[in-house]
C-alpha cells in the first residue's frame, strides 16, 4: 500500500537551525507520507490521508515513531534548563508515601513507596502499629520499573492473594495467585483479563476476560466477546467454568463481584461507560439462576453489600445525584426498592457500611464533605474534614470500629487519618515528610460564566502575594467527560510549575460528575460544544482578571482532555501560547473502531449513528479542523506506544495533520513514549522524565528561564 516505505525514516533526522536574523529557530519536520485513503459518511468523502499510521506493528509506522522521537527530543536536548527542572523534580519526589491501612481477614494492607521507587509496595501486616513485612514488590518483576501491580484482591479467609499484574502500561492484566503464609506463588495463571477483578468464591474466584486476540491486534483491535469465569484454584485457565456470556450482544462486558458473606454474586453489565445493566444470583441455591434485575443502560447501580437480608445498592436511578437504596432479593424489582439515604443537594460519591454505621462521602462544589447515618439512613453527624479537599477511604470490614481515610488537597500531602467510628473522633495517623511549606501558597475556588451562562467553578493555585498584572505563567487544566469530577489534590510534579511563581487552574467542566448526572449530560453527544466552551471562558477568565496572559497560558488535558485540549487548540488558537495533549482521542470519526473504544459512544455518539451526528463530531475532531494559515501555539503531543485505551494513532494522525498544515515558528512535535501506556502503573523514573520534558517545553516557549536555589 505504502510507496517509497522507508523514504520517512531517511527524512526524518533533520536539523534544528536558528534564523539568523530574527534568532526564531525553524522546524523541519518528517515527511509524512500520505495516502488516497477516503472514508465516505452519508454520502459525504472524508480524507485518511495518514491512516496507515493505525497500523501500531508496522515498519512504516515504528520508522516514523523513530523519527519523530529524534526531532522531538533534539529540541529537548537543546533547551539549557531542562536538566535543572529533572533533578529538582527528583529531589523532591524522595520521600517516604504510603496508603490508607485497609483491614480485611485480621490483616492489615497497605502500599508504601520509600521515595524514588519506581512502583509502590505491597505491605501486610497483624498490627497497626508495626511496619508489617513485604507481600508483593511489583519493582522485583520487571528491571525497568515496567511491570506494574493492577489489582490485587485477597481470600475472606486470608490465606490467599490474587494480584494482577500489567506490562508496559498495558490494559491487559495476566493474574496471579500468591499463598500469604508461605510468600510463595501457585501454578495459577491468567490471561486476557481487561476492566475485571477478581470475586473469590469458595475454593475459587469469579473473572470475566475476553478471548485471546490474533497476533497484531494486542493493543489496537477491538475488545468483543466479553465472559464471566470461575477458576477454580489450581487450575489450568483453559478449565475454568464458563458462567456467564451473552453471544447477541458480543459488544458487552461483564463485571462480576461477590458479597462479603459469598451469598449473592452481582453481575454489572456494561455497553458504555455510563449506565449499567445489573444481574444476580444467588449463590446458597445451586439450583438459582442468574436473575436480570435492570436491563437498561439509563442508569448505574453499584451494589456494596448485603446486609441483614438486603442488598444494598447506590445509583443514579430517578435521582441525578445519586442516593442508596434497599433490595430485598425475593422482590427485586425495581417498584420493590426502598431509599435509606435519599438524594440530597450534594452528589453522593461513595458509602462504606462500617461499624454499624454508614459513612457517605459526598462532593460539594467539587469537593469531600463526610456525612454519617445508621444502618437505616437516619442522619447522624459530619465527620470533621480538616482542609477543602478530596477524602478517600473508610475500607474495611463491616463489623470495625475504627476505619482509615485520606485527605489531600492542591497544596496538602496525602494525610492519612484513623476514625474511631462510635465517638465520631479522628486522630493523626501518618503525616508526609515531603519537604515542602504549604503555608506559602493559596487555593481559591471561584465561579466564572461561560458562553450560554452557565456559572462553572474553577480552584486557583499560586503562591500567596503573587501580582495580578497579566505576568504570570498560567497553566490551565481540564477534562470535562465520562461522568468523571475533577477534585483537589495533591501532584508533586505540579510543585515544580508553583514554586516557579506559576498560577495552576483546574476547571469542573460540564461532562464531569461535578453536579451528578445532568452536569454530566450537557456535555456529551449534541452538547459537547458545552465542554470547549466552558474550558475557553475559563481561559477568558484568567486573562480578563490578570492571573495570566494569552502569550504565559498554558493548556494541558490527557484522553478524553487531550480531545479538550486538541478541539480548543483549533477553536481558539489565539488564547493559548503552549498546549499539551496527551493520550488524547483526536479522530472522533474512527475513535470507536478501537479496543473500547465503543463504550465511549455514550458520551460521544458515533459517526455512524445518523448523518447530523456525524457533522456535529467532524465539526469539532481535532484532526479534521486544522487549517492551514492559522497561527497555532507551541504543541507538545504525548502518547506512548502501549496505549492500548486510546491508541497512539489518535495523536500520530493528529501531529501529521498538523505539521503538514502549520508553517509557523512555534514548535509543533510529539513525544512517544516507549513500554508505557495510557498513563496507569508508570514507573517513577518515567514520570519524572516525562514532567521535566513537559515543563521545560512550557517555560521555554513562554520565555522563560527557572531559577533554583
Amino acid at each position: 500500500m505504502m510507496k517509497n516505505v522507508l523514504l520517512i525514516s531517511l527524512v526524518a533526522i533533520v536539523a534544528l537551525s536558528c534564523k539568523t536574523d530574527t534568532d526564531k529557530k525553524v522546524w523541519e519536520y518528517p515527511e509524512t507520507e500520505k495516502s488516497d485513503v477516503v472514508f465516505t459518511y452519508f454520502g459525504e468523502d472524508v480524507a485518511g490521508p495518514y491512516q496507515w499510521l493505525e497500523n501500531d506493528t508496522s515498519k512504516e509506522t515504528e520508522a516514523w515513531v523513530t523519527a519523530q522521537n529524534e526531532v522531538t527530543f533534539a529540541y529537548l536536548n537543546s533547551i539549557a534548563f531542562r536538566d535543572d527542572i529533572r533533578a529538582r523534580l527528583e529531589k523532591i519526589w524522595d520521600y517516604p508515601k504510603q496508603s490508607a491501612p485497609y483491614h480485611i481477614a485480621d490483616k492489615y494492607l497497605y502500599y508504601k513507596n520509600d521515595g524514588l521507587q519506581n512502583q509502590s509496595v505491597l505491605y501486610i501486616k497483624d498490627n497497626i502499629e508495626d511496619e508489617g513485612l513485604i507481600l508483593l514488590d511489583p519493582n522485583k518483576l520487571s528491571k525497568d520499573g515496567t511491570v506494574a501491580l493492577a489489582g490485587s484482591s485477597m481470600s475472606h479467609d486470608g490465606k490467599y492473594l490474587a494480584y494482577g499484574i500489567s506490562r508496559s502500561g498495558s490494559d491487559w492484566k495476566e493474574y496471579f495467585v500468591k499463598e500469604i503464609e508461605s510468600g510463595n506463588d501457585l501454578s495459577d495463571n491468567l490471561q486476557w483479563i481487561k476492566f475485571s477483578g477478581v470475586a473469590w468464591y469458595g475454593d475459587g474466584f469469579f473473572y470475566s476476560r475476553f478471548p485471546e486476540p490474533e497476533s497484531g491486534d494486542e493493543l489496537s483491535g477491538m475488545n468483543k466477546d466479553n465472559r464471566i469465569y470461575y477458576h477454580k484454584l489450581g487450575d489450568n485457565q483453559s478449565d475454568d467454568q464458563l458462567i456467564y456470556e451473552d453471544p447477541e450482544n458480543d459488544a458487552w462486558s461483564f463485571s462480576p463481584r461477590v458479597t462479603d458473606d459469598e451469598a449473592y454474586l452481582i453481575i454489572s453489565v456494561s455497553e458504555s461507560t455510563s449506565g449499567n445493566a445489573l444481574y444476580i444470583k444467588n449463590l446458597n441455591d445451586e439450583n438459582a439462576k442468574i436473575e436480570k434485575i435492570v436491563t437498561h443502560f439509563d442508569n448505574d447501580f453499584w451494589v456494596l453489600d448485603h446486609i441483614d437480608g438486603k442488598l444494598m445498592l447506590m445509583t443514579n436511578y430517578q435521582s441525578p445525584k445519586y442516593k442508596l437504596m434497599a433490595i430485598d432479593p425475593n422482590k427485586p424489582q425495581p417498584e420493590h426498592w426502598e431509599d435509606i439515604i435519599a438524594e440530597m443537594d450534594y452528589v453522593l460519591r461513595g458509602v462504606s457500611p462500617i461499624g454499624g454505621k454508614l459513612i457517605a462521602r459526598y462532593m460539594k462544589d467539587a469537593h469531600t464533605v463526610v456525612k454519617v447515618f445508621d444502618i437505616n439512613g437516619t442522619y447522624l453527624y459530619d465527620v470533621d474534614i480538616p482542609v477543602l479537599g478530596t477524602v478517600s477511604g473508610f475500607g474495611g470490614e463491616k463489623e470495625d470500629m475504627e476505619t482509615f481515610y485520606t485527605v489531600t488537597s492542591f497544596t496538602t500531602p496525602a494525610t492519612i487519618y484513623r476514625y474511631d467510628i462510635e465517638n465520631n473522633e479522628s486522630e493523626l495517623y501518618k503525616s508526609s515528610e515531603i519537604d515542602f511549606d504549604e503555608t506559602k501558597y493559596e487555593t481559591k475556588q471561584i465561579f466564572y460564566e461561560s458562553k450560554d451562562g452557565t456559572k462553572v467553578p474553577m480552584f486557583i493555585v499560586h503562591k500567596k502575594g503573587i501580582e495580578l498584572d497579566g505576568n504570570n505563567p498560567a497553566i490551565l487544566y481540564g477534562y470535562g467527560g465520562f461522568n468523571i469530577s475533577l477534585t483537589p489534590y495533591f501532584s508533586i510534579t505540579r510543585l515544580i510549575w508553583l514554586e516557579q511563581g506559576g498560577v495552576y487552574a483546574m476547571a469542573n467542566l460540564r461532562g464531569g460528575g461535578e453536579y451528578g448526572e445532568d452536569w454530566h449530560k450537557a456535555g456529551t453527544k449534541m452538547r459537547k460544544q458545552n465542554v470547549f466552551d466552558d474550558f475557553i471562558a475559563a481561559a477568558e477568565y484568567l486573562i480578563d482578571e490578570d492571573y495570566t496572559s494569552s502569550d504565559r497560558l498554558a493548556i494541558m488535558g490527557g484522553s478524553n482532555g487531550g480531545l479538550l485540549v486538541g478541539a480548543v487548540t483549533n477553536q481558539r488558537p489565539d488564547l493559548f501560547q503552549v498546549a499539551i495533549p496527551a493520550v488524547g482521542v483526536m479522530d472522533m470519526l474512527r475513535y470507536h473502531l478501537f479496543t473500547i473504544g465503543k463504550y465511549w459512544a455514550s458520551d460521544y455518539g458515533t459517526s455512524e449513528d445518523s448523518k447530523e451526528m456525524f457533522e456535529y463530531l467532524r465539526a469539532y475532531s481535532p484532526i479534521h479542523n486544522i487549517e492551514s494559515g492559522k497561527e497555532y501555539p507551541a504543541v507538545l503531543v504525548k502518547t506512548a506506544d502501549h496505549d492500548d485505551r486510546v491508541v497512539p494513532a489518535h495523536s500520530f494522525k493528529y501531529i501529521a495533520t498538523l505539521q503538514e498544515h502549520y508553517k509557523g515558528e512555534n514548535p509543533v512535535m510529539i513525544r512517544i513514549e516507549t513500554k508505557a501506556g495510557h498513563g496507569a502503573g508508570k514507573p517513577t523514573q518515567k514520570i519524572i522524565d516525562e514532567y521535566a520534558d513537559v515543563y521545560a517545553f512550557i517555560f521555554d516557549n513562554m520565555g522563560i528561564t527557572p531559577v533554583y536555589e
